[in-house]
């Protein structure tokens, strides 16, 4: 959540910050008002309780007659108390309600507009001709069959819609791929973590998934536990209600685990094949560091994976996107969409999110130095999402005769193979 005293001290940024999301402006209004109604509830109450406490220091000294009065109004002060307590506190609640809905301010230099208002900052490698190579190339699904390694059908014949399995050549990509992803996070400087997949509601509310994303969240209501859509999740509680030492960050972590998504709203589209889907792995990078250090660290994170996409010789381009795409927590996004050739357009492939204060604040994780203790900033960034990276590799490095062409950085994890090849039917 943002920091309280920015409603007090600069509401205004927060109005900028809401209209800029394209969400309301007017809840602005509210908490300032709320706020407002809170302090004085609290105010009233530690008011009536400094009497009550002044007022019984004296009893043991007073006379008769005046401790008789001094009783009489300590118990009325008593009361006055308990009510002012109870107020006080259903006001603070309602305040925290209101403040959790307001997204994280954005930085400044955002762009401005929705989904298709971002703003490309860089195209790295050159888009295949296939054209003069001479052959149409086959999309993801078709190259998937020939080479034995996508099974939709069975996929949902066993979970529904949206479901497949990878399989012999398939599953050997993406394990090559978890341990390339794996071995690139370790040389930068990350710990690898193997997060659990089913977390409580504090963690998938504390990062910001039980709002604006709720649809799109699996629940096992007989638990009360949700699958993780991203390991961005487990990760960010890793550090839940805990004070760091600001001597030990960055802490910097690289998860993999799987990830579930109902793709609500999403009907109709990317049907074909495994480029959206309920269930897919994930290598992700988080990281806890100081705010100061939060945008040098979103340039890092976003540099790692454009490392990561050259090592794997695809060609993608940068976005900055713009405010009213960013999630909740996001204060700035940055996207790498790959291209696609048989789709003859650049598609999200990586995203890298500086949260700067916000999840931390939710989740309570704080660093202390030598100024005190106060929130620390909190930044994820996907490295490898299988089954979209599957799909860039299938369609970018593909043969005539329907084998694909292995990067050298993935040969070392496929026992030296240098071609994925087509299978007897």
């Amino acid at each position: 959540m943002i920091d309280p005293k920015i409603l007090r001290t600069d509401p205004d940024a927060v109005r900028r910050s809401q209209a800029a999301r394209g969400e309301s402006v007017d809840l602005v209004d509210q908490l300032v008002v709320a706020d407002e109604h809170r302090r004085s509830l609290m105010s009233s109450a530690e008011t009536a309780r400094a009497e009550q406490k002044s007022l019984s220091s004296r009893i043991p000294k007073a006379s008769a007659e005046e401790r008789a009065d001094l009783l009489t109004r300590t118990k009325e002060l008593s009361a006055q108390v308990k009510v002012a307590t109870a107020e006080a506190e259903a006001a603070n609640v309602v305040f925290d309600d209101l403040l959790r809905q307001v997204g994280n301010l954005v930085i400044e230099g955002v762009p401005e507009g929705g989904e298709d208002d971002f703003i490309v900052l860089e195209e790295i490698g050159t888009p295949r001709d296939f054209a003069a190579e001479g052959f149409e190339p086959r999309d993801h699904l078709e190259l998937g069959e020939i080479l034995g390694a996508i099974d939709m059908e069975r996929g949902a014949k066993v979970s529904g819609a949206r479901f497949y399995y990878l399989t012999g050549q398939g599953a050997l990509l993406e394990m090559a791929l978890m341990q390339l992803a794996m071995a690139k996070a370790q040389e930068w400087g990350f710990t690898p973590i193997l997060p659990p997949a089913l977390v409580k509601p504090r963690a998938m509310e504390g990062t910001g998934f039980l709002g604006q994303a709720a649809e799109n969240v699996y629940r096992i209501e007989a638990d009360d536990l949700y699958l993780v859509g991203t390991a961005e999740v487990p990760l960010a509680a890793y550090h839940s209600e805990e004070i760091l030492p600001a001597a030990t960050l960055p802490r910097m972590y690289a998860g993999y685990s799987p990830s579930y998504r109902r793709e609500a709203g999403s009907y109709g589209k990317d049907t074909r094949g495994i480029f959206r889907v309920h269930w897919f792995d994930k290598v992700e990078m988080f990281v806890y560091c100081a705010p100061e250090d939060a945008e040098e660290m979103h340039a890092r994170l976003l540099g790692f994976e454009k490392e990561f996409l050259s090592t794997l010789e695809l060609p993608f381009r940068v976005i900055d996107v713009a405010a009213g795409d960013l999630g909740l927590s996001a204060a700035r996004k940055y996207d790498c969409e790959g291209w696609v050739p048989t789709q003859g357009k650049y598609r999200e492939i990586t995203s890298t999110s500086n949260c700067t204060e916000f999840q931390a604040r939710r989740l309570d994780i704080r660093l202390r130095d030598e100024d005190g203790v106060r929130p620390l900033a909190t930044l994820n960034g996907t490295l490898c999402a299988m089954t979209r990276m599957i799909v860039l590799l299938l369609e970018n490095h593909q043969q005539a005769d329907g084998s694909v062409t292995i990067p050298a950085a993935l040969r070392p994890y496929l026992g030296g193979r240098e071609a994925l090849t087509p299978v007897a039917s």
